[in-house]
């Protein structure tokens, strides 16, 4: 019986830790989605900035509980740090 546990234990460890690194890769794409913004900020057609300054303060937040959580959550870290960097360039070039 406690080999049947600790196989399903290893595989419930497995499926998260596959989870965690899909969700990461989404969380990336999303922020890259803000190059576009960017270009049309850029190009004179400015958005709202908003949608990307909450969004950056969020990404602050999680990438601060990835750091302090034991032990770290790389894949929180990896996911948050593109929104940081693309959300303030969003939000900062949507300022007119």
């Amino acid at each position: 019986m406690e080999s049947s546990n600790s196989s399903a234990t290893q595989r419930r460890a497995r499926a998260v830790k596959i989870l965690g690194r899909i969700a990461s890769g989404l969380s990336v794409l999303m922020y890259v989605s803000y190059i576009a913004q960017i270009s049309n900020n850029l190009a004179g057609n400015y958005g709202s900035p908003i949608q990307p300054f909450v969004a950056m303060v969020n990404c602050i937040f999680w990438t601060a509980y990835g750091f302090l959580e034991t032990p770290r959550d790389t894949p929180i870290i990896v996911a948050n740090i593109p929104g940081i960097i693309l959300g303030c360039i969003a939000f900062l070039t949507a300022l007119h």
